[in-house]
């Protein structure tokens, strides 16, 4: 049986471990429709994308005037938004060709997980987080962290909710917060506030310093065991530190640092009972010290600090700008790039800014009422 498929003129194997089965010829009538029909959809298409090519460069143009008005202090009109929804294509479907070979779809590009990113750390600096002996006790740590930098309690216990599902474990990954069969992760998204791996290398370069001075300050309050152990930490620290300053301050750079072995060890920090609540605090907290350094006074509700987070603190900021009723008139795609609006399915459900916060808060009203929220929310009475 295995030498017959393997000898089977309707099968090949490819390098990339691809199998084509050799497609039959097509009569030339068929031939005839399918061309027919690939000339409708790419009429069509063409159609749509210079629409929506159109639409896009409107968005950014718009964004870079509301920008260049508020360096300017000047004031912001209705008009300074895009006012209509993305253009959405609707022509035929793209037509299968009758006389291609058909291919079976590549393997899904594989997500690193917890155990790589605790392996990564092994390997790479001799690194193993110390995990909590309980959940409440990671929490414990958390709460005292955020409370300490200035974070509120709806703030730490709502964006917990929304970004881990209400329940989600200090370990929690994007894709895996439910013990699905045949779940698999979809980011390396990890923790009460969803770090990726690019968050942790960039938190590391830009703020590292100021981590092993809480560090530091903490061990000198140790006894003599528990204080070597700390100083062994923050050695690892210092190195990883180097590793991550050791490219221009920039996203992109940071995020092809992530995307190595030793990036995927500095993500592992995040389980650690003294680094992660550190990084997970700040990630919140450098929006909140963004609102103020724009001139923004009021405190944040969760909502809003989480629009800052969907959209990146800028977009996320305008949003908290605008006033009430143009949020109900003003589209959510204001305030994305095209592809991550399109993958962001609040984004594109919610059509306007006023249904995205209302939806937002929704879920976290929703999420709240599960066990980990609330014995999160019960460590700020004791």
């Amino acid at each position: 049986m295995l030498a017959a498929l393997l000898l089977s003129p309707i099968q090949q194997a490819t390098a990339e471990g691809i199998v084509r089965l050799a497609a039959t010829t097509p009569s030339p009538a068929a031939m005839a429709e399918y061309r027919r029909k690939l000339e409708e959809y790419t009429a069509a298409r063409r159609k749509y994308e210079a629409e929506a090519d159109a639409y896009w460069s409107s968005v950014a143009a718009k964004r870079r005037l509301r920008q260049a008005k508020r360096r300017n202090n000047q004031e912001l009109v209705l008009a300074d938004y895009v006012l209509t929804q993305p253009p959405i294509y609707s022509g035929p479907p793209q037509p299968i060709d009758p006389s291609a070979a058909i291919e079976e779809a590549p393997p899904r590009k594989y997500v690193p997980v917890v155990a790589d990113f605790l392996r990564a750390a092994a390997k790479e600096f001799n690194f193993v987080p110390q995990h909590p002996r309980s959940e409440l006790e990671y929490k414990r740590a958390y709460v005292k962290v955020a409370s300490a930098a200035g974070l509120t309690k709806q703030q730490i216990v709502r964006i917990y909710a929304f970004e881990s599902g209400g329940d989600g474990k200090y370990d929690v990954q994007a894709g895996l917060e439910q013990p699905k069969p045949g779940a698999q992760a979809v980011s390396t998204a990890l923790g009460y506030n969803q770090l990726l791996a690019t968050n942790s290398v960039e938190l590391m370069a830009e703020k590292g310093d100021r981590f092993i001075k809480t560090l530091n300050a903490k061990a000198a309050g140790l006894p003599e065991d528990a204080k070597k152990a700390l100083q062994r930490k923050i050695a690892v620290l210092k190195s990883m530190i180097g590793f991550c300053r050791s490219v221009p301050d920039t996203w992109s750079e940071h995020d092809r640092l992530a995307n190595t072995s030793k990036g995927l060890a500095v993500h592992a920090l995040n389980l650690d009972l003294d680094v992660g609540p550190l990084l997970q605090t700040q990630k919140l907290l450098d929006s909140v010290v963004f609102a103020r350094a724009q001139g923004y006074g009021g405190e944040l509700s969760a909502a809003e600090l989480e629009m800052m987070n969907l959209t990146g603190d800028g977009n996320g900021l305008d949003i908290i700008r605008m006033l009430p009723a143009w949020r109900e008139r003003v589209p959510t795609s204001n305030f994305f790039q095209p592809g991550g609006y399109e993958r962001n399915p609040i984004a594109g459900r919610s059509g306007v800014v006023a249904k995205l916060i209302a939806a937002t808060n929704a879920v976290m009203d929703q999420e709240s009422k599960l066990q980990g929220a609330k014995d999160l929310a019960a460590l700020f009475a004791n």
